[in-house]
């Protein structure tokens, strides 16, 4: 293996709009600024990981129109790997994101190029895909590609299932980890025709695991993460990784920073639990400042450190969902 991380996923531009509130429907509101800063699931975990010290290069798609070097312009200040890029005709995704004055934000994304990373456009990267240490995957394009980039890794495959799609079972049961909020949790669950033992979010992590699942992390919100593995025995362990109580400015993104740093931590040999830490710290940072990429640390910064018993400065403290 190559110590590689190749991300398979999205690109977009934000426009990100900051407000008092949300609307409702039918309201009309004044906004407070806009700015347009690259985005993208799969555009953000790759500069996540490759900020943090990681090799990371990106097999995904924008059109050829204005917003295609915004998107990009993340990617290459970072060092990011860009010769798995396809062009199509057409258009860049574009992700429209209003951020309140408490950090949380709504968001519709145009997926644009992103809708043509079908089978054919993911093997033609194969080559790049088979080399990797880790291939880290996400829910932005469509499922034909996602399986394909998975029958095509001979490395480990990392699946955050956001947004969740339906995927061949065996995609999910072999993503180590499959990375999930509590409500992309539950929905995977139910696609693996699961159940819970009960109605706590460590239930839903164990019911993953029974379901075949090899390994989970679970974000839950300012609370951190739940990391699901099973044992020697066949039996399985949780363990609770708290997360930073910080002040949230904007949670754009955080999930992101948080599965790149994951990934990043686990290409130089870290184990599950002490990657999530690690991942938990840096989502933590990426909500102190507004934007998605815009947003994430450098090995050079200093992270927020874990303060066990004390309460989020913010509304919500550092919801990395």
């Amino acid at each position: 293996m190559s110590g590689l991380t190749v991300v398979v996923g999205s690109i977009n531009a934000d426009l990100l709009i900051r407000l008092d509130r949300h609307p409702n429907p039918g309201e009309t509101l004044l906004g407070e600024s806009m700015a347009v800063l690259p985005g993208g699931k799969g555009a953000n975990q790759a500069v996540a990981a490759a900020q943090l010290g990681a090799a990371t290069a990106l097999v995904g798609a924008v059109g050829n129109d204005a917003y295609a070097d915004i998107a990009l312009s993340g990617l290459r200040a970072a060092g990011v790997n860009l010769t798995g890029l396809v062009y199509p005709d057409g258009s860049t995704g574009v992700a429209l994101v209003e951020v309140d004055r408490h950090g949380e934000n709504t968001i519709v994304v145009i997926p644009g190029a992103n809708g043509t990373m079908d089978r054919t456009a993911v093997e033609s990267q194969r080559e790049l895909i088979a080399s990797a240490e880790i291939v880290l995957l996400q829910g932005e394009i469509p499922r034909a590609g996602i399986e394909a980039a998975a029958a095509l890794a001979t490395g480990r495959v990392m699946l955050n299932l956001a947004p969740v799609v339906e995927l061949d079972p065996a995609v999910v049961r072999a993503a180590d980890p499959l990375v999930v909020n509590e409500h992309e949790g539950e929905l995977a669950l139910t696609g693996l025709g699961g159940q819970p033992a009960g109605n706590g979010d460590e239930d839903l992590v164990r019911g993953l695991l029974a379901a075949g699942v090899r390994s989970v992390v679970m974000t839950v919100g300012a609370a951190g993460a739940l990391v699901g593995e099973t044992t020697d025995d066949g039996g399985a362990s949780v363990t609770a990784v708290p997360a930073p109580k910080v002040r949230a400015v904007d949670t754009t993104g955080a999930g992101d920073a948080f599965t790149g740093a994951l990934a990043a931590a686990l290409s130089r040999g870290e184990d599950l639990v002490a990657a999530a830490r690690f991942a938990a710290r840096v989502g933590a940072f990426a909500v102190q400042a507004s934007g998605a990429q815009p947003s994430y640390p450098t090995l050079a910064d200093e992270l927020p450190a874990i303060s066990q018993g004390t309460e989020p400065e913010g509304p919500e403290g550092a919801d990395q969902r």
